[in-house]
């Protein structure tokens, strides 16, 4: 599979810098098709870090704990121009909860929308 960047340069980040992320609940997302789950970008061993931060994180905004972690990857073009986002876009961490729906994020840039 051929990138335009590596996947080390969609997570530059240590796991960490989780914690700092904004912090956003949103109903719904529905169209899944073009996540990508951690283990698959970070490996197996790496993601396991990750994932168990952004666990904590969306339970504290109310998650249940059921429902996969995934990257969602947001293109520059979305953010207001005056935004500081860099040209290569925002991968947000994202769950959604298996019984009502609900889309819980991280992101390490403020998103142009308010949460629910």
């Amino acid at each position: 599979m051929s990138y335009t960047i590596g996947p080390s340069e969609v997570v530059d980040y240590p796991a960490e810098r989780l914690r700092d992320f904004y912090s956003y609940g949103f109903e719904y997302i529905d169209n899944r098709l073009f996540c990508v789950s951690a283990e698959r970008l970070l490996g197996t061993r790496a993601a396991q870090e990750y994932v168990a931060i952004a666990k904590e994180r969306f339970t504290e905004l109310g998650w249940a704990g059921d429902g996969e972690i995934e990257l969602l990857w947001l293109p520059s073009f979305v953010f207001p121009s005056s935004s500081d986002v860099p040209p290569t876009g925002v991968v947000l961490w994202h769950v959604k909860q298996s019984d009502d729906g609900i889309s819980y994020l991280l992101s390490p840039v403020e998103l142009p929308f308010e949460a629910f």
